[in-house]
């Protein structure tokens, strides 16, 4: 089992951020699962969640207003598919905050990368294996 369930992340701009992440977990085999109308949600705005196997495990909605970033990582198999991450998220529109390659600083077999979406949360792949 998954340690985390699903984290949920507020954005101003909800299409530019569905964009972003629909080309950015692609790659990581994620998509978009639902789509919950503004009606339907407590904050009055629109939510989409993505994961994969039919089960949202990343939500954002739409809030705009100020907020503090935050950052996400996403456990991947491979080297390749934390590189394709990041082209992804540059193709889409999203900043390099850090390209993919080894961070010895949390040990020799973390291999990272990192962009910053549309509203300038930090946002991960990493592949934690030989």
């Amino acid at each position: 089992m998954d340690i985390i369930n699903h984290v949920e992340i507020p954005v101003v701009d909800v299409e530019a951020s569905r964009r972003f992440y629909e080309a950015v977990l692609a790659p990581l085999g994620m998509g978009l699962i639902v789509t919950i109308d503004p009606a339907r949600t407590a904050h009055g705005g629109y939510r989409h969640g993505f994961g994969r196997d039919g089960y949202p495990s990343l939500w954002i909605h739409e809030r705009p207003g100020a907020k503090l970033p935050v950052h996400i990582a996403f456990t991947v198999a491979d080297k390749m598919k934390v590189d394709a991450f990041h082209q992804a998220a540059l193709t889409a529109g999203g900043t390099d905050n850090g390209g993919p390659g080894v961070r010895e600083r949390y040990h020799p077999s973390y291999y990272a990368a990192y962009v910053l979406d549309p509203d300038g949360n930090n946002v991960e792949a990493v592949c934690q294996t030989e």
